[in-house]
Formats: C-alpha cells, sequence, structure tokens
C-alpha cells in the first residue's frame, strides 16, 4: 500500500485502486499469496483480501507514517502527502488560470450546480446561487464572507398533498415549505474545519436546516471534530460526490430549527440582490402553489 501511494503521491485512492495496483506491480507475490491460501483462488478475490487488508492496517500504518493521509466519507481514499494541512487547503482554494480551467480543474463554483443535482435529485430542494459580486460591500471588503451562504434552497413539504389538502394549507396560512442553507468549501482538514463551521453557522443559521457542504474531507480527527461542533451548533454536513452529485450523502444530519430568523433575512436582503430573488420565489411558491424551473436555475 505505502509503496503505491508514494509512487503516486498527491493522488486519493480507494482501497480497490490500491488492492488492484498491487496485483498489477507484484504478479509473483501475489500468485505465491494465491497459492499459499486455502481459500483464494482468483485475482479478484485476492483484490477482495487486499482490501479488507488495507482498512484493517490503515490505523497502525497512519501511526508510524505522518504522511499516510485519509479522506472521510464513502468510499475511503488513502494517499500520500508531504505538504501540511494549511498548504493543501491554500492550494485548493487558490485561484485558477483559464488553462487550468479549460482542463477541469476543480474550484468551489464549479460545486454548486453538483450541489444542486443532489438537492434535486435525493431531497427535492429547489436551490440557487447567491452570488457574492452581488452584495452591497457597505460592510467592508470581505465581510460577506460572514453574511451569506453559497446556495440557499426551498423543499416544497405540499409536493405530494392532494389539491384539496393544499388548499386548505394555504386557507390556513400554515408552513408548506422549509428553507435551507449551505456554505461550500472544496476541502476540510484541521487546518479550516472550524474556522469553515463557525463560517457556517454565521451564514446558514437563518434557516430551517443549515448544512456545511466539502468535496473532500481529510482526515478522521476532522470529521470528529465536526461531530461535536454539530451536536452543539446543530448545523449538518455534506460530503459532495463530484464523480456521482445523486450519490452525496449526509454525514452529519442538520437539527432543524422550527422557525426562520426574517431578521437576518432582512439582513441579507438589504445586503445582495440575488437573496432578494430568492425571497421573491418563495413568496411566489405561497402565492400560486408553484415553482418554476427556470426560476431556480443555477447560475
Amino acid at each position: 500500500m505505502l509503496e503505491c501511494l508514494q509512487a503516486k503521491q498527491g493522488e486519493k485512492l480507494t482501497a480497490a485502486e490500491i488492492a488492484r495496483w498491487i496485483v498489477v506491480a507484484h504478479p509473483a507475490e501475489c500468485a505465491q499469496k494465491i497459492a499459499d491460501s486455502a481459500v483464494l483462488e482468483t485475482l479478484d478475490q485476492l483484490v477482495g483480501q487486499l482490501q479488507a487488508e488495507i482498512y484493517a492496517s490503515q490505523r497502525s500504518w497512519q501511526r508510524q507514517e505522518e504522511f499516510l493521509k485519509t479522506t472521510e466519507g464513502r468510499p475511503r481514499r488513502f494517499f500520500w502527502s508531504t505538504k501540511d494541512d494549511a498548504t493543501e487547503v491554500a492550494e485548493a482554494e487558490a485561484p485558477i488560470t483559464r488553462a487550468e480551467e479549460v482542463e477541469g480543474r476543480r474550484t468551489e463554483h464549479s460545486l454548486y450546480p453538483l450541489l444542486s443535482t443532489y438537492l434535486w435529485a435525493e431531497h427535492t430542494v429547489h436551490s440557487m446561487r447567491i452570488d457574492e459580486r452581488r452584495s452591497s460591500n457597505r460592510a467592508g471588503s470581505g465581510a460577506n464572507e460572514w453574511l451569506h451562504p453559497d446556495v440557499v434552497g426551498m423543499e416544497d413539504l405540499s409536493a405530494d398533498w392532494t389539491s384539496e389538502i393544499r388548499a386548505c394549507v394555504r386557507e390556513h396560512a400554515d408552513k408548506r415549505t422549509k428553507l435551507w442553507a449551505f456554505e461550500v468549501k472544496l476541502l476540510l482538514n484541521r487546518s479550516n474545519v472550524r474556522r469553515s463551521f463557525f463560517q457556517t453557522v454565521s451564514n446558514a443559521s437563518w434557516a430551517n436546516f443549515g448544512y456545511l457542504v466539502a468535496a473532500e474531507i481529510d482526515g478522521p480527527d476532522t470529521l470528529k471534530e465536526l461531530r461535536l461542533l454539530a451536536t452543539a451548533h446543530g448545523i449538518g454536513v455534506i460530503q459532495l460526490d463530484v464523480n456521482d452529485p445523486a450519490g452525496s450523502q449526509i454525514l452529519i444530519p442538520a437539527r432543524e430549527r422550527p422557525n426562520i430568523d426574517w431578521d437576518t433575512c432582512n439582513r441579507l436582503a438589504e445586503e445582495n440582490r440575488d437573496f432578494v430573488e430568492y425571497v421573491g420565489l418563495v413568496r411566489k411558491f405561497y402565492q400560486t402553489g408553484e415553482t418554476n424551473a427556470r426560476d431556480w436555475g443555477m447560475r
């Protein structure tokens, strides 16, 4: 395993990918392992056995090798990196060139449509981007980083109701939606986990559900810290699968806030035109009971 990761330094590989590399790189040793085994008969079986051994040994290897790191979520990935956590975050968040964009290098902005796909596919949540460029910046440079979330959403609670139930709820002015808010990061690790979490608390706690979303979460200590913080503050965590957005997962469910903080919403509306549009779409839904996919298009 370590030989594979050192040879592919920086690449994040699953246990299955590492096992297949071992089979290709060491055919004689693998053939001997099958011959010496009472249960292994094929290379596919050996790959499965190697996967199990990798998972079983990862903790002891990590205690011995400081540069062996893992991601959280499914599937767990292993990688070899001599960079410290802060450097990895800085590199992930660094501005990219046009050439890198053409080559498909991932940016935080590239995650927003993927999150939107997941929210609709798995939670039937309509979502839209809150663009920081449309904020007034009256509070000064960088202030909006702690003011509004990256993405907001509306869940239609009445989607499966009959027309009579919808009409009855409308007459009673009862709740028909739940509002969601999301802070999105390319990478979470020990160096930025607390800052990112409390940024989400600041930006998303007005909603019924607030989530910190990450494409990568490195290290078991990071997820442990997130669980402790989530217990205290109610913010959830979503692991975004960039290769299969519908396969993303909620690692930590958000604690529902029963009421919207409308004072904070008013502050956001004063600062950002996208948020005004968002509130307008929610109001339109309460008036008509209908949503238009074009109105909720991710920018």
